[in-house]
């Protein structure tokens, strides 16, 4: 891996990055439209705002916490 181009190195952590977290998110979807016992899709097309908010706040802190491990991992 020593042999790789820098800014390829970086562009696949990157790549990978973003894979992990929308997985992550998906997950956490389905989690939360489980425990819930709603579903997410419907609600939204409903316009209810407080599950919009709760989705934001999931995805938000999937990001954040996806981009710390990543982040320290390249420490």
């Amino acid at each position: 891996m020593s042999d790789w181009d820098p800014m390829l190195l970086n562009l696949s952590y990157a790549a990978m990055g973003g894979l992990l977290m929308l997985v992550f998110t998906w997950i956490g979807g389905r989690v939360f439209s489980n425990i819930m016992g709603f579903k997410l899709r419907d609600e939204l097309k409903a316009g209810n705002v407080a599950v919009g908010l709760a989705v934001l706040g999931l995805l938000l802190g999937t990001s954040v916490g996806m981009g710390l491990v990543i982040g320290l991992a390249l420490n």
